[in-house]
């Protein structure tokens, strides 16, 4: 046998050696998923439903915004906009047409959010950096103003008592385990979506731009078109969760349009890990939990000021976020 021979014989065992520890790789992946989905399925026997549908509305929240700046790498300080958006369109639309439908609301204020979104993109996404996060965050407040004038939000007050209602008129909302498996099946979507579209060759130019903007416009890459889209999924699957938020709570209130929200979504994301798939969904659980566990004792003052340490923390000693140092953990020693 020749050399030659001998390297193309090594090249090929060397291919299907990659190729099998990818199969296995998306292997566990299904597990893993399945495994999530088993426990989300049992978990309101054993925690309250609504506590865990405040993680799943906030968890979509948070991996809508990682789709943003994790894979385009466009970091947003306007997002509670959108999420406020929804739950206003949603609220007001379930408020005052009694016959509209719960599905139909949800569907009107992820529009509503879709349709800021794209305002907001073609606006600010010709701009890079700390341009583009400052646009964000002068349109985001704009809208925070706004909503605190119109008649139609409730001001200061916001709009209380939002009915439930029933889903496509067969399932009754206002039981909590109806309404967790449909806030769950919510969940489901928008987190299909988001994997699709960052698996998918548009998903892929993302990271490319985010990479090397130059180069990928070298390449023949409409930049702009492909980060526009992506800040209207992002708001599209924001505004769903401020949807769905404002059902779970019969509420939408100006706490969801303020800055903080922004930039408590900004903390989800890189407590989870930017730029992973699950980690912004793990980063919502953590903070949701601290915000639930914290406020119900004696530090409930303090909440903001121990989330502000965490983040101060996780930027100094965990800069990949806690998904990130596992999975950095788990190749360095499997």
């Amino acid at each position: 046998m020749t050399s030659l021979e001998i390297k193309a014989g090594a090249r090929v065992l060397q291919t299907q050696v990659v190729q099998q520890r990818e199969q296995a790789a998306v292997r566990r992946k299904r597990w893993f998923y399945l495994a999530l989905f088993g426990v989300a399925l049992v978990a309101p026997l054993a925690v309250y439903p609504v506590f865990l549908m405040k993680l799943l509305c906030f968890a979509l929240f948070a991996c809508a915004f990682n789709l943003l700046l994790g894979y385009a790498g466009l970091l947003s300080f306007g997002h509670a906009a959108f999420l406020a958006t929804g739950g206003y369109v949603t609220g007001f639309l379930l408020s005052h047409y009694s016959g509209l439908g719960t599905e139909l609301g949800i569907l009107a204020g992820t529009l509503a959010s879709t349709l800021l979104g794209l305002g907001f993109g073609l606006l600010a996404i010709r701009r890079q950096g700390i341009y583009f996060a400052m646009i964000t965050l002068a349109l985001a407040q704009l809208v925070f103003f706004i909503y605190m004038q119109a008649p139609f939000t409730g001001g200061e007050d916001g709009l209380h008592g939002v009915p439930r209602g029933q889903l496509l008129g067969l399932f009754d909302l206002n039981d909590n385990l109806t309404l967790y498996y449909f806030v769950l099946a919510v969940f489901m979507l928008g987190f299909a979506m988001i994997q699709r579209t960052i698996h998918s060759p548009y998903g892929q130019v993302l990271k490319a731009i985010r990479e090397n903007e130059p180069r990928a416009i070298s390449l023949g890459y409409n930049v702009d078109a492909h980060k526009l889209l992506a800040f209207v999924i992002s708001a599209a699957l924001t505004g769903l969760a401020g949807s769905t938020k404002t059902v779970v709570f019969q509420l939408a209130s100006l706490t969801d349009a303020h800055w903080h929200m922004s930039g408590e979504v900004i903390l989800m994301t890189l407590l989870g890990g930017v730029g992973t798939v699950i980690g912004p969904f793990v980063g919502a659980t953590v903070v949701v939990t601290l915000q639930s566990y914290l406020s119900n004792g004696p530090l409930g003052e303090w909440v903001h000021v121990i989330l502000g340490v965490i983040f101060v923390l996780c930027v100094l000693l965990f800069r990949v976020g806690i998904v990130g140092w596992v999975l950095k953990l788990a190749r360095r020693n499997f």
